[in-house]
């Protein structure tokens, strides 16, 4: 990585949208590069929470459903960490509700696995396939009754039955 790169990513994790731009306006490249792991500027302004830059980057040609080495994506990262400002910035954008990840989990399996049910409401809204199971046979309802989590469990069984 070089030290424009780096300089980039660092700004879009910080969320310092005046060097984001800065550095962009120099290098509009950099919009979907990837550092070691794989994680872009969007997947990495997502995880750290920081909803002007994922703007900034989406409006400026981030591909929304980039995945990182482990498959995972913006909206997957979302769903784990719980922003649902963030979400709902990522489905706006077109974001791929039913990508799946090394381990086939979506962006549902992380909600229903960390609880965030405003989320996989939203998922659920754009069509998230309840169904899905991952690498391990699980599907989201599997995963909300291994957490304990009756109304996420609730939500996952009235959308299973409406299909």
């Amino acid at each position: 990585m070089n030290n424009n790169q780096a300089l980039f990513f660092d700004a879009c994790r910080r969320g310092n949208l005046q060097e984001v731009t800065t550095i962009f306006e120099q290098d509009s490249t950099l919009i979907n590069t990837t550092d070691s792991k794989g994680f872009t500027p969007l997947i990495l302004a997502v995880y750290n929470e920081q909803p002007t830059i994922v703007d900034f980057l989406l409006q400026n040609g981030a591909q929304v459903d980039a995945q990182d080495f482990a498959g995972n994506t913006a909206l997957m990262g979302v769903c784990f960490k719980g922003y649902k400002s963030i979400a709902e910035q990522l489905l706006a954008a077109g974001a791929d509700v039913n990508v799946q990840n090394a381990n086939n989990a979506t962006a549902l399996t992380f909600a229903a696995t960390f609880g965030h049910l405003a989320i996989a409401e939203m998922l659920l809204q754009r069509g998230a396939d309840v169904q899905v199971r991952d690498a391990r046979g699980k599907s989201p309802l599997d995963h909300a009754i291994i957490q304990e989590n009756d109304a996420m469990a609730d939500l996952l069984e009235q959308y299973l039955n409406q299909q």
